[in-house]
């Protein structure tokens, strides 16, 4: 991870912006930016960042941790412990130390998406003028090099493993959760004999039956799978952070010609948006053009959601690939290609791919078959 390279570059843009110091707030920004992850719930934590170093705000149960993982120059602690009752209790006691090194007018960067309300105007009243840096970070992260395309493919390879384990298993009266459970049990045995010293996460839900299917997002459940459902399958799989999301739609059973003219229509959708990709299309034309096969077909009113969306250390950042985005893809970025379709009393209809941008086109890094008659079960 070349943390060195990313900051370089995101200071030469704050020195463009006059900006003196930086506060970074979302966690996957922070992890970009330090290299330091941790499960947040109620502490903040803080990267701050100024040309001539980096600085990080972390309870005290995570003090080893930023310790040992995270690249900066200097740490603060806070702590809620009665026995450390004299020293700094809250992540602002540090904050407010730092930034009144500034003077009153001093340029700010803040994520003004993400920061909360709270310490905004915390900021606010000191005299700064807050600057967005939000866009720049999303920007930086939207192009991924070599080490995160690599980590990427892993993710990919994975998830590929993961689904076909559990399509193996395809039958009427097992339970979703069942279901899911056995691409589940190999990704970790996966994990634990050929990536042991890594870290490996995954989040998965299946959704059976026309009326479930006919919702994109539901959790899996314990409904059994009943001969003849529609099932869509999704699963994302996380390999040192970064994400690669597979979803395959498959039948129990015979389907109607109707529910197979369906997925073939979803299928195509999903072709045409994929040829169309290189660098310099929009990502309006891509969400465009697989909608035409939709409406072409009859089926443009039952389309509820967009083509794709781009994904790396969150399950969804840019490029998001929607009609009114008339963002410039790029060599380097990596979304997914999901077109769905949804008609009520027939089902839901969806396979995603996790796909790179290359100068020459681009390629899918899920790889588990597309095609009607290999997912008849």
């Amino acid at each position: 991870m070349n943390i060195k390279n990313r900051l370089e570059t995101f200071r030469s843009f704050m020195s463009e912006k006059q900006i003196e110091l930086s506060l970074i707030w979302e966690p996957d920004n922070q992890y970009y930016l330090s290299g330091f992850r941790a499960i947040t719930y109620s502490r903040p934590i803080v990267t701050l960042i100024s040309p001539e170093q980096t600085e990080l705000i972390v309870p005290g149960l995570e003090e080893v941790h930023a310790a040992e993982k995270a690249n900066v120059d200097k740490l603060y602690v806070y702590y809620e412990q009665i026995d450390r009752r004299y020293r700094e209790v809250s992540y602002l006691d540090h904050l407010s130390k730092i930034v009144k090194k500034y003077p009153s007018g001093t340029r700010l960067g803040v994520e003004t998406g993400v920061l909360p309300s709270s310490v905004y105007l915390y900021l606010k009243e000191f005299g700064f003028k807050l600057v967005d840096i939000g866009e720049k970070v999303v920007n930086m992260r939207a192009i991924k090099d070599e080490f995160e395309i690599e980590r990427l493919k892993i993710a990919g390879k994975l998830s590929d493993y993961a689904i076909e384990e559990s399509l193996k298993h395809v039958r009427a009266g097992i339970s979703e959760l069942e279901f899911d459970s056995y691409g589940d049990r190999l990704l970790l045995e996966l994990a634990s004999k050929d990536y042991a010293e890594e870290l490996i996460g995954y989040e998965n839900w299946t959704c059976s039956g026309i009326r479930r299917s006919e919702m994109p997002h539901l959790y899996s459940s314990t409904r059994k799978f009943a001969d003849g459902d529609v099932v869509i399958h999704s699963r994302q799989v996380w390999f040192n952070g970064y994400r690669a999301e597979n979803e395959r739609t498959f039948f129990v059973g015979q389907p109607s010609e109707k529910q197979k003219d369906l997925l073939k229509v979803a299928i195509e959708a999903q072709r045409v948006a994929m040829d169309l990709i290189r660098p310099g299309i929009t990502a309006s034309e891509v969400d465009l053009a697989s909608y035409e096969v939709f409406k072409k077909a009859g089926y443009g009113e039952y389309v509820n959601h967009r083509v794709g969306h781009g994904l790396g250390l969150s399950e969804h950042e840019e490029p998001y690939l929607r009609f009114d985005n008339e963002l410039v893809l790029q060599e380097g970025m990596v979304y997914t290609i999901e077109p769905g379709v949804y008609v009520p009393g027939l089902g839901g209809y969806r396979h995603s791919d996790t796909v790179i941008l290359t100068k020459n086109g681009s390629y899918s890094i899920t790889q588990y078959p597309r095609d009607i008659d290999s997912l008849m079960f």
